[in-house]
């Protein structure tokens, strides 16, 4: 799927997204994603606007914080969370995702007896998010050089916890750089963890399980347990973003 140029003005950069967003086929991308934990959004950006995207790490001005992994046990790397306003393109693809993920997540939520809804905007989710204290934008930038890595973890920052999230690999393997795979385990109960080695393509998302997702077993639904990282990077420059739906405390 070919997309538009990078755009602007929050206008043109919220009818840029909605039109990308509406031209995938949600049907084999909900399948997938209720299968396997996770899906692929074969070039969701194009290699411009993942070059304007990975190119504001250096600006300082645009994030909130600055995250080394190291320092904290998260692994070896380095990221930054955006700040609000989010660039037009991000917060815009961000508000164009959400509600193809609603559905899935509310669908996922009845299989599994969970009681939350999700509202059919964004906005109204936000709206939860800041009256729960969640007030922070998640979004994020991240940055890794050779020997640098994620390990497995879950992105869960508040109470009100979004159960899909999406990263966009900004980066081209094999020319910037070599290793770092998106890697997503999966835990199901009283079984050993199966691994999900996620091929990407620059300007390619992924979309994927947060936390926990239904398994249709012979008794019913029960729940697996998830988490994602980023093997080691052998060699080169990986920015990747990440659309987190929810807000942090």
């Amino acid at each position: 799927m070919k997309t538009t140029a990078a755009v602007t003005t929050p206008a043109s950069a919220a009818k840029s997204a909605e039109a990308r967003v509406a031209g995938y086929d949600w049907k084999d991308l909900s399948d997938e994603l209720s299968g396997f934990g996770c899906t692929v959004i074969r070039q969701l950006l194009s290699p411009d606007e993942c070059r304007r995207i990975a190119g504001l790490y250096p600006e300082e001005g645009q994030f909130r914080s600055h995250v080394h992994m190291a320092r904290h046990g998260f692994g070896k790397g380095e990221y930054k969370y955006f700040k609000y306003p989010l660039p037009d393109l991000l917060g815009s693809l961000r508000t164009a995702l959400y509600p193809r993920l609603a559905g899935i997540a509310n669908e996922w939520n009845g299989r599994m007896g969970i009681e939350v809804r999700y509202p059919d905007k964004h906005a109204a989710f936000l709206e939860q998010c800041h009256e729960a204290g969640q007030t922070r934008p998640t979004p994020l930038l991240l940055q890794y050089v050779p020997g640098d890595f994620n390990c497995l973890h879950q992105d869960l920052y508040g109470d009100l916890a979004f159960p899909l999230q999406v990263a966009i690999l900004l980066s081209e393997p094999e020319k910037d750089f070599t290793g770092g795979e998106f890697v997503l385990t999966e835990q199901r109960p009283r079984m050993q963890s199966r691994a999900e080695v996620v091929p990407l393509r620059q300007g390619d998302a992924v979309a994927f399980a947060v936390h926990n997702r239904p398994v249709q077993g012979s008794k019913g639904n029960y729940r697996v347990n998830l988490r994602h990282g980023v093997s080691r990077v052998r060699s080169g420059l990986r920015h990747t973003v990440g659309i987190i739906f929810h807000d942090a405390k």
